[in-house]
């Protein structure tokens, strides 16, 4: 009898082993989501339905829209003291379709239901039984990342592949996506969108939170990981394999998507108390050779698409470098406390181009600045086409050459007032710690060079007392009024680069 418990014992022993295992061998991870990403593909795309977004909902302005708030005591992990925690937003506004949301814990994943009763509605008044068949349009992540055990909101998540991070003494800004396809492009652009998340529980001492989403649209089925880590810099390390249904023109990866209004190089055309108004100032790229390029923005009368040809690029970012408030001069805009956006390529990306869209823009409530990486061997249809990066949302420290950058560039008057004199003036500033370790008597030279439409009649470099760095001045004439004309400039001592390139274009008119 003894050996027979014995035995029984071993026998579920074993079956609780097996159990273990086959429970391990499917819990969840990126490759599920990969695999119904392919399974997506694989079949014609769904369109999304028709909205079941009530009229007094899809109306809202954005303000009001925003006065929609999950309840806290409805947070998932309230009562768990976690160091993350989790908010929804509803549906409403532009955002119409739903997205389903999914915990994950111990490997096993769950759907978070749709719940109106768990929102506070305010002022916005709408019949209690047009909300049952609404859902999630998206999520906040909450962290504590500024005054103590209080959690702010770290992360959101909103709007087709559309997401967007903070890093501490940060105000929300520029966004990130997904993905881009066929962006300013004539045949127009695709928005694929992430129709699932699945999210996983933290454990209580955990610094990092994961979470996958499944993306969708008619020519392009992606799975994606995120892993966020807040901080300083909050970092975002993002893993995704693409399934493309069929051919796509220009694919777009790891999209930066920012506001350019006004600024020091173009200032307002109408009379306004504020210098600058821009939630970033410029796009930065670090070549596969090391060379740094800084091109600032500008707000085009026409759509400007230009591009900055790589080999497995170091990195590029929509930057904002100006961190002065005298530069805004507006209260509770905190334009000075804009995150930048860094993409860290990681292995090998190959051969492709940084490429920057900028669109006209009336006022500043519309994103009109693009900025993603564009590669030369895009995947073909039904191949799985893999790629990794690290997304960092910075303010203080953010990425800059490691011997001087620009400041600042200014566009002014040019030799004369006369009418008819066309030329325009530019002074570029410099800063960096490579000033510091020239001798006062160091000659430096400006190198200048413009494209067939630029003739320059006139450049220096000079020391400027203020900052301690150097002032590039270059006076330009542009030869066609109804073409634009793209500079170039760094420092030099004898042969020894001093600074980055600054990389100008001046659109037409």
């Amino acid at each position: 009898m003894p050996r027979r418990a014995g035995a029984r014992r071993c026998l579920q022993a074993l079956a609780a082993l097996v159990l273990g295992w086959a429970a391990a061998a499917h819990a969840f991870d990126f490759n599920m989501v990969a695999a119904r990403a392919r399974q997506l593909a694989s079949t014609p795309y769904k369109a999304p339905g028709s909205t079941n977004v009530p009229r007094e909902l899809r109306e809202l302005p954005y303000e009001r829209y925003h006065e929609i708030q999950f309840k806290p005591e409805h947070f998932p992990w309230r009562n768990n003291r976690l160091p993350f925690d989790l908010s929804f937003f509803h549906e409403g506004m532009v955002f119409d379709q739903p997205v389903r949301i999914n915990e994950v814990v111990s490997g096993n994943a769950r759907e978070i239901r749709f719940d109106p009763s768990a929102f506070q509605y305010g002022p916005v008044k709408v019949d209690p039984a047009q909300l049952k068949k609404l859902g999630f349009a998206g999520f906040r992540v909450l962290y504590p990342l500024n005054q103590g055990k209080r959690k702010d909101e770290v992360v959101s998540f909103l709007g087709a592949s559309y997401f967007r991070a903070l890093g501490k003494d940060q105000w929300y800004g520029l966004s990130a996506r997904g993905l881009a396809v066929d962006t300013a492009l004539n045949s127009g652009e695709e928005f694929p969108r992430f129709v699932e998340y699945w999210i996983e529980r933290p454990a209580a001492g955990d610094k990092q939170l994961t979470i996958y989403a499944l993306m969708d649209s008619r020519r392009v089925a992606g799975a994606y990981r995120f892993v966020i880590k807040p901080g300083d810099e909050t970092a975002m390390e993002v893993k995704a394999r693409l399934f493309l249904r069929e051919n796509v023109t220009k694919l777009g990866l790891a999209p930066l998507t920012s506001m350019y209004l006004f600024g020091e190089n173009q200032p307002s055309a109408q009379p306004d108390f504020r210098p600058e108004v821009h939630d970033s100032d410029g796009l930065s790229v670090q070549l596969g050779t090391g060379e740094w390029i800084w091109r600032p923005l500008v707000n085009p009368k026409r759509l400007l698409v230009t591009s900055f040809a790589a080999t497995n690029p170091q990195g590029f970012g929509l930057m904002q470098r100006d961190r002065s408030f005298a530069s805004y001069q507006e209260i509770g805009a905190n334009y000075e406390h804009r995150p930048s956006a860094w993409v860290e390529p990681k292995g090998n990306w190959g051969s492709g181009r940084v490429e920057l869209v900028q669109i006209p823009t009336p006022d500043e409530t519309n994103d009109n600045v693009v900025a993603f990486w564009v590669p030369d061997n895009p995947p073909k249809p039904r191949q799985p086409f893999d790629f990794e990066y690290r997304l960092l949302w910075q303010k203080d420290g953010e990425r800059t050459p490691p011997l001087s950058w620009v400041t600042q560039t200014r566009r002014g008057q040019g030799l004369t007032r006369k009418d008819d004199d066309t030329s325009f003036s530019l002074q570029v500033d410099f800063e960096g710690p490579i000033f510091k370790r020239l001798q006062a008597d160091a000659r430096v030279d400006a190198m200048i060079s413009a494209d067939s439409n630029g003739e320059v009649l006139k450049s220096t470099a000079q020391r400027n007392p203020a900052t301690g760095g150097y002032r590039l001045t270059l006076v330009v004439r542009r030869k066609d009024e109804g073409k634009p004309v793209e500079l170039r400039g760094y420092l030099r001592n004898g042969n020894t680069t001093l600074s980055e390139t600054w990389s100008y274009i001046l659109p037409p008119g």
